[in-house]
């Protein structure tokens, strides 16, 4: 081609107005507008901002985002003003859903946008429907090389990656940015609610903080002071939140967290970190998911437990056979498998668990003298042991499975004598055993496994009054305790034992109203035993 000629194509090609043309079926006009208000609003982060990338270069924001279609004749053609926006738009966002798939607007928004722009994005958000019955044929239709397309969905359902995940892939598809690059700025973003610790704790936190503050701001000066910093990350996940969480304060928590988080989200490309600084990156994303799941907040609890399940498994690929990397994504594999427990999703959790349990195992024969890795497998067995609990499983096969997360338990009490933490694990799978004992109609046996439980928790309540942690066990023992006695129908020793429960959680609560988990158990409690509740 001649310059002439190029200088008439390109003359030819239509500017870029919009950042994106929104189609939709009128049906879906609500979720359109949410989705569209969140994008026109969505501020890209600092570091991102004039990034070079195939779209361009990365702008503030992602307005303008065409969607107004009330102007639609009744008529078998595109409006001339719908025309003229696809045409100058960057790319296609399709909400994919049954009614998209019927509507005759959408499909021919599809095929417009294809012929004028065959190397633009056109980007799918599955938002009610499966795939088979909500993609429009013009989105899956074969390319010119005859092959069928097969688009990746943001899948904006509650059983896929729920709204706030899904938005963010939009958004980096708009935009032309790599998925992570917005997580990062989004955990940020979500932790800025930090609450001021008092007494003796929030002058320990201060002067952590404060500390881990200035490694930051120093992190290009020279390398030790990088490893400086990561030793105060290392210790406010190890001894630091170990101590406050016997507190009893989520709050406490996620200033921990927001600080430690706010440390890799100041190092720009995570790709530079080294293997460990990204592992420990990891271990914060399973901190403050946990700390979400205290909180009831599910949906934000599985978006940080994905990401750190997306870096450990890229760390296990490089690394195979270290154990570290094995033990970060073991849990991982427990979060997420955990997540879908309490969703009560046990088809979604029993893969990860099973894999955990093989992570766990493998451990075990790489270091078999590691008391650490053999609780572990403990943990690991104790799940299991839950889930067929759940599912109520075949009954010699649940108490199978409780039987080895109690022998294995009691093998790692034994190798670490008086351990407080080991010995709240194995006050829980006698606790579990208890479950499948009740539920294979063997109630002696059950009572029995839950006295065991109570006697490890008057021992561990006797050194520590204060603790939480195992006051919230110690009434869980009560409780399930008085659940056995009404069984076995002595009536007066079982309101006893559900008395104890009900006054220790209502002290409970009222310490840490926030604690969702507490609150749960404290209406349950006063449920099945109203009378305890009554004569208080």
């Amino acid at each position: 081609m001649d310059p002439e000629e190029s200088t008439l194509s390109a003359s030819l090609v239509p500017p870029v107005r919009y950042r994106a043309f929104m189609s939709y079926s009128h049906a879906d006009e609500r979720i359109a507008g949410r989705l569209h208000r969140w994008l026109e609003s969505y501020r890209l982060p600092h570091s991102v901002i004039g990034k070079s990338t195939a779209r361009g270069e990365v702008p503030r924001n992602l307005s303008p985002i065409f969607r107004d279609r009330n102007e639609l004749p009744a008529s078998d053609s595109l409006h001339e003003e719908v025309s003229g926006a696809l045409s100058q738009s960057a790319c296609l966002i399709v909400l994919c859903s049954p009614s998209a798939r019927a509507s005759r607007w959408v499909s021919q928004e599809i095929a417009l946008f294809r012929s004028l722009h065959p190397d633009r994005p056109v980007l799918a958000a599955l938002i009610d429907g499966e795939p088979g019955e909500a993609f429009p044929e013009a989105l899956v239709a074969p390319g010119p090389d005859g092959v069928a397309r097969e688009p990746i969905a943001a899948d904006f359902r509650r059983q896929g990656d729920g709204q706030r995940l899904a938005r963010l892939k939009i958004a980096a598809g708009v935009a032309g940015l790599a998925l992570d690059e917005l997580v990062q700025r989004d955990v940020q973003r979500q932790l800025r609610r930090a609450v001021a610790i008092t007494g003796a704790s929030a002058a320990s936190v201060v002067l952590l903080l404060t500390l881990l503050v200035l490694a930051i701001n120093a992190r290009n000066e020279a390398e030790h002071q990088r490893q400086q910093a990561e030793g105060l990350v290392e210790f406010m996940l190890t001894d630091l939140r170990t101590k406050l969480e016997g507190v009893g304060r989520i709050e406490i928590l996620e200033s921990v967290n927001e600080r430690a988080i706010a440390y890799y989200g100041e190092q720009g490309d995570l790709s530079r970190l080294p293997s460990e600084s990204l592992e420990r990156r990891a271990r914060v994303l399973h901190a403050m998911g946990e700390d979400d799941h205290r909180s009831g907040d599910l949906e934000g609890a599985l978006a940080k437990f994905s990401e750190a399940h997306r870096v450990t498994e890229a760390l296990l690929s490089a690394e195979p056979d270290d154990p570290a990397r094995v033990f970060a994504h073991a849990q991982s594999e427990f979060w997420l498998g955990y997540t879908d427990f309490l969703q009560q999703e046990h088809e979604r959790a029993q893969p990860h668990f099973e894999h955990y349990l093989q992570l766990a195992n493998q451990l075990t024969v790489l270091e078999p003298g590691n008391v650490g890795y053999l609780r572990e497998l403990g943990y690991a067995e104790g799940n299991l042991c839950s889930l067929h609990l759940a599912r109520q499983s075949d009954v010699a096969m649940t108490l199978n499975a409780c039987r080895a997360a109690l022998t294995t338990m009691e093998r790692v009490a034994e190798e670490s004598p008086g351990d407080p933490g080991v010995l709240i694990d194995l006050a829980n799978r006698h606790a579990w055993l208890g479950d499948a004992f009740t539920a294979a109609g063997q109630t002696d046996e059950a009572l029995d496994q839950r006295q065991q439980q109570a006697e490890i928790m008057d021992q561990l309540l006797e050194t520590d009054p204060q603790n939480a942690s195992y006051r919230q066990d110690w009434f869980l023992s009560r409780f399930a305790i008085a659940t056995t006695l009404r069984d076995l129908g002595e009536t007066e020793r079982s309101l006893a034992s559900a008395r104890e429960a009900s006054r220790e959680i209502k002290r409970l609560t009222a310490a840490d109203p926030d604690n969702q988990d507490w609150q749960r158990w404290r209406i349950r409690i006063e449920e099945i035993f109203p009378q305890a509740r009554m004569e208080e």
